[in-house]
């Protein structure tokens, strides 16, 4: 390998991180995105020598790359929901669990993301915005992600994509209106200041620990939602939360949990104590904080998940 080539690979290294984030906005999987990624970087390396850096810059050459792989890997594939995406909100806290045999929205641990990609980029990698894409075409997926997030030219984002300026410009306002009828909450897009996020997980994680229910339950806003993959039922307001977690809590009132981070958020892995003593894993829970509360709870229950985490089974 002469230093050229060499050279060449730790350019094309360098940009895995954010190949990642991409690849895994338009799928919703961390494993299909994995994979994607590793395709994108083997198909540049092997055409390194038709790249030509006069006509594009090699992060778009690669972002053209990539996306083209997603295009091809969601040609009849179905989106990757959440719950809350499905059906209506679940109205009886206390009915039985069900589970939904669909391939669903995964989070995408922080620690793969390598040095913190700032605050708009987090934005646009929350599990709120991640899921409400996947209700748009694949083209309009990609011509979002290019122009909105990632801040690609329409010229740029057309060559990517193989399309005329005019072609992507109605393709992305096809998809604005389309992620607008889905609907972001503004709220989940808001960053309160990282010491108020850092003092309100603090009281809500020292809450779960103790099965304290009325202290969560003032952490939370008005119409906080929770949901939890693999199960289909999911609750809207601080009640129906509330009332899920006395369920939870009449069953187990001795947790411990690990802090973690993913999808730009924060997050815990919660274990419950388990008969034959110390503490088994449970679930992976995700947090959206906002300056007025915890309006979102995403809750894992999914060993894949888990193990994308790095989370140990067993606590002492």
């Amino acid at each position: 390998m002469t230093p050229a080539t060499a050279d060449f690979g730790r350019r094309i290294d360098a940009h895995r991180p954010e190949l990642l984030a991409h690849c895994y906005r338009m799928l919703g999987s961390l494993h299909d995105a994995e994979d994607l990624v590793q395709e994108t970087c083997l198909r540049a390396w092997r055409a390194r020598d038709r790249y030509d850096g006069t006509k594009a810059s090699l992060r778009t050459w690669l972002y053209r790359i990539a996306t083209n792989a997603c295009l091809t890997a969601l040609d009849g594939r179905a989106r990757r929901p959440l719950p809350s995406g499905l059906a209506a909100p679940s109205e009886d806290p206390a009915a039985p669990l069900v589970r939904g045999e669909v391939a669903w929205l995964q989070p995408l641990p922080d620690a793969l993301l390598g040095t913190d990609p700032g605050a708009a980029v987090r934005g646009s990698l929350r599990l709120a915005f991640v899921a409400a894409v996947q209700h748009l075409s694949a083209r309009g997926r990609a011509a979002l992600i290019l122009r909105d997030v990632l801040e690609f030219s329409a010229a740029e984002t057309a060559g990517i994509l193989d399309m005329t300026v005019p072609a992507v410009n109605s393709a992305l306002q096809r998809a604005r209106d389309r992620l607008r009828t889905a609907g972001v909450p503004e709220d989940d897009l808001a960053e309160p200041p990282e010491r108020e996020v850092r003092a309100r997980i603090d009281r809500f994680v020292e809450a779960f620990e103790r099965a304290d229910v009325t202290a969560i339950k003032e952490l939370l806003t008005r119409d906080v939602l929770l949901e939890m993959p693999p199960m289909t039922n999911w609750f809207l307001g601080r009640d129906h939360y509330g009332a899920f977690m006395d369920w939870v809590f009449s069953r187990c009132t001795d947790w411990r949990t690990l802090r973690t981070s993913a999808n730009g958020q924060p997050a815990f892995a919660a274990y419950r104590r388990a008969d034959e003593g110390g503490y088994r894993l449970h679930t992976l829970q995700v947090l959206t904080v906002t300056t007025t509360g915890i309006s979102r709870n995403t809750v894992f229950q999914d060993a894949e998940v888990f193990a994308a985490f790095a989370l140990p089974q067993r606590l002492p």
